[in-house]
């Protein structure tokens, strides 16, 4: 009896043992699943997170994508202007007299309260009047607040607000081979708004040519095969992002496909100010000068690797004042450095007269830096 008792005794603690087992394994298991739970729980959340976001820049990709040439050219379209220097533009360019009496060029809204980049040689000299058609065919009183003939750019202002603008790119990034599109109005208002394609075929040309018994010379011209008939004068050159990265300015009449723009940078700054403020105060050095590509039209014995050559200095200016002369090479303006005459005027015109600058230029061997202080021409 009593060894039925142990046995039994011994029996029932197995059986303990077995049912504690048991328990535990059950409990390991049910902490593992809540643990696995939770953190197919947090991938599951972080998955969706990671879609959300991977179909939102999808969505942002396809809708960049989606923005075809058709609709770039669609809205620059809404910016570009005519510009005459008559009101009446009813006569026919398939009139005899018809191109004379129009005297049509073209033009780009460059901000949204009225002031329109064009050619100067469009618009006429600094406080000359012209007038400009909207895309609605309206016709407006407009004056030129700014030009420059070494440029043949100016600045238009009209009265009006609320005007869709273009958009101006960087034109020191542009590149041979790079696809553009040229807009204007070729030979009338027949032909408004008339679009050409092509591409960048050089940087920095220089051109020098008479102009009306006049030697002119032309520098860091960007060159293009895009068609550019006379009435294109101060329509936009861009490229395939709508981005206005020159001013259509003049062709070669003995050949084919060689036009040219000049780059959109230097007068940034200019449309900027007037923007903002409503005036613009053109800060000035001073000389004339020639680049590298411009030295050989003056003077086959001068070799210049770099830098600017100053040509001429005007008497009383800040040039003379701070002891520039001819024959010295302007290197670097505030750290700078500087190998076109664009590059001169695309910098000081971000300044004010009064500003002071630092240039650094070589004399013979030696390399000086001086103070100056912009004037205002």
């Amino acid at each position: 009896m009593q060894k039925y008792k142990r046995v039994r005794r011994k029996k029932n603690n197995t059986g303990k043992s077995f049912f504690a087992i048991f328990i535990l394994i059950l409990i390991v298991v049910l902490i593992a699943s809540l643990i696995k739970l939770y953190m197919r729980t947090d991938v599951s959340k972080i998955n969706e997170d990671l879609k959300v976001e991977k179909t939102s820049q999808t969505v942002e990709a396809t809708q960049e994508t989606d923005r075809t040439i058709e609709d770039v050219i669609e809205e620059i379209n809404h910016s570009v202007v005519g510009i005459s220097k008559i009101q009446n533009i009813g006569s026919s360019i398939f009139a005899q007299d018809g191109i004379e009496k129009l005297g049509l060029g073209t033009g780009i809204i460059a901000s949204s309260n009225g002031y329109i980049i064009t050619n100067k040689h469009v618009s006429g000299d600094k406080y000359s009047s012209c007038y400009v058609t909207l895309e609605n065919g309206n016709t407006y009183d407009a004056n030129v607040v700014w030009a420059d003939s070494t440029l043949d750019l100016s600045i238009v202002k009209v009265n009006l607000g609320g005007l869709q603008a273009v958009k101006l790119g960087d034109s020191n990034s542009v590149k041979a081979g790079q696809t553009v599109y040229a807009v204007g109005n070729p030979i009338g208002y027949e032909f408004e708004r008339t679009v050409t394609s092509g591409i960048i075929s050089a940087k920095a040309r220089t051109l020098k040519f008479n102009d009306n018994g006049n030697e002119v010379l032309m520098t860091d011209l960007i060159q293009t095969d895009a068609t550019i008939n006379p009435g294109n004068s101060g329509g936009p050159l861009i490229n395939v992002n709508g981005e206005v990265i020159g001013i259509n300015s003049l062709k070669i009449d003995s050949a084919e496909g060689i036009g040219f723009a000049v780059p959109i940078n230097v007068v940034k700054p200019i449309i900027e100010k007037y923007s903002a403020t409503g005036s613009f105060e053109e800060p000035t050095i001073g000389i004339s000068g020639y680049d590298k590509d411009i030295i050989p039209y003056i003077d086959k014995t001068l070799k210049l690797e770099s830098g600017i050559y100053i040509e001429g200095v005007t008497a009383k200016s800040p040039a003379e004042n701070s002891g520039l002369k001819v024959g010295d090479i302007i290197l670097k303006i505030d750290d700078k450095s500087i190998n076109r005459m664009n590059d001169i005027k695309e910098y000081i015109y971000t300044k004010n007269p009064g500003d002071t600058i630092k240039i650094e230029y070589r004399r013979g061997s030696n390399t000086n830096t001086v103070n100056l202080t912009l004037g205002k021409r």
